[in-house]
């Protein structure tokens, strides 16, 4: 017997890497019901993600100006997670990176959660996002993440099973929650970011344009390096800001489609990446192009990314450190078929093998607890 099968995720507003996972994890339990704080997809979004699906979402979904800032209603969270009805399930699967993993289950029901980070804001990245803000509101959303933060703590009993993204998520579910997890990698397209040996002499980098991402940095170390092109791939906050900034050499194109964006992967001549990343997709997607990464050494890059043979490490989060690392990757030569192989332990059907076994096997193990 099939069992009844609920995926709970975070919040569907877009098609990033969390959602490239909630689709594979789909195609695994076709029939399972999908359930989340919003679900504002566009229709060809919501084809891709979810096969045209729509999630079963929370009171959020229906509060003033939720769709475009439903982020404002944060501190509500845990309670609109709380409120999901996952009491027919068998197996209950989280996709969490916030408070998807908080969702309220019963003994007899499994839950495994799949975490690509205990909540960012409310552990490791508190300082930077409280850290410019002004009073009344420093002191508001210092509260807020506080009371996140001990309701993301209390709440890790109701996981049955972690798995991390990385090696590096699997120490923060550690130090964070005090649960052991096992490493999954998330699934990347490897079969349509297809090796091109032919490469350009341009150097390339893509992400959304947030601060965390520190595209800006690279933007920077470029413009210090004239002689050396770099396009930039993204849109985001940071937008008008870089574009500001980018001296000649260094070309903004905004939002690109998927078929752009591999066309650029394919052809540049290394992508640069200066974010701590949890693990990475979009470093793979250019390795699976055969593009050698030059990528900070910490975080998910410290795993994927290894030195003289698919790219090459900086050790800081500045534009000296990349520039350095730029001109020793000149001065390498790099086997592009080799580093394409090198992505191919990524792919979706491993990710959906991994998965598959493990849930499978945990499964079994909590039928014989009853």
């Amino acid at each position: 017997m099939k069992p009844k099968v609920a995926l709970v995720h975070d919040w569907l507003v877009t098609d990033a890497g969390a959602e490239k996972v909630l689709r594979a994890i789909l195609d695994i339990y076709p029939h399972a019901d999908i359930f989340s704080l919003v679900d504002f997809l566009s229709d060809e979004e919501r084809t891709t993600v979810l096969n045209g699906k729509h999630a079963k979402t929370s009171f959020i979904q229906k509060l003033p100006f939720a769709k475009k800032h439903f982020r404002n209603y944060l501190p509500f969270f845990p309670l609109a997670i709380e409120s999901l009805d996952v009491s027919a399930y068998d197996l209950v699967i989280s996709s969490s990176w916030a408070v998807a993993k908080g969702v309220k289950t019963a003994k007899n029901q499994l839950h495994i959660s799949y975490c690509y980070t205990p909540i960012r804001y409310a552990w490791d990245l508190y300082d930077e996002y409280t850290a410019n803000l002004r009073q009344p509101k420093k002191f508001l959303v210092e509260q807020t993440l506080k009371y996140i933060k001990k309701w993301d703590f209390n709440t890790a009993h109701r996981v049955d099973y972690f798995l991390a993204d990385s090696k590096f998520v699997a120490n923060r579910i550690k130090n964070s929650y005090n649960r052991e997890s096992e490493v999954v990698y998330p699934p990347v397209d490897t079969y349509n970011f297809a090796l091109c040996e032919e490469k350009e002499s341009f150097y390339l980098t893509a992400s959304r344009l947030v601060p965390y991402k520190k595209t800006k940095l690279i933007v920077e170390a470029f413009n210090e390096m004239p002689t050396k092109k770099l396009f930039v791939i993204g849109d985001g906050e940071e937008y008008e800001s870089i574009k500001n900034i980018a001296k000649e050499n260094v070309h903004i194109l905004g939002y690109q489609d998927k078929k752009t964006m591999i066309k650029y992967m394919q052809r540049a001549k290394a992508f640069v990446y200066a974010a701590i990343e949890d693990f990475g997709i979009v470093p793979i997607e250019a390795l699976a192009c055969g593009t050698p990464v030059v990528a900070l050494n910490d975080g998910g890059t410290e795993e994927t990314i290894e030195e003289g043979i698919n790219g090459v490490h900086f050790n800081h989060q500045t534009k000296e450190s990349i520039m350095d690392a730029i001109h020793r990757f000149e001065n390498m030569n790099f086997n592009y078929k080799q580093i394409s192989e090198s992505a191919d332990s990524y792919n979706e059907e491993r990710f959906k093998r991994e998965m598959r076994g493990f849930i499978e096997e945990k499964l079994i193990t909590n039928l014989n607890r009853f």
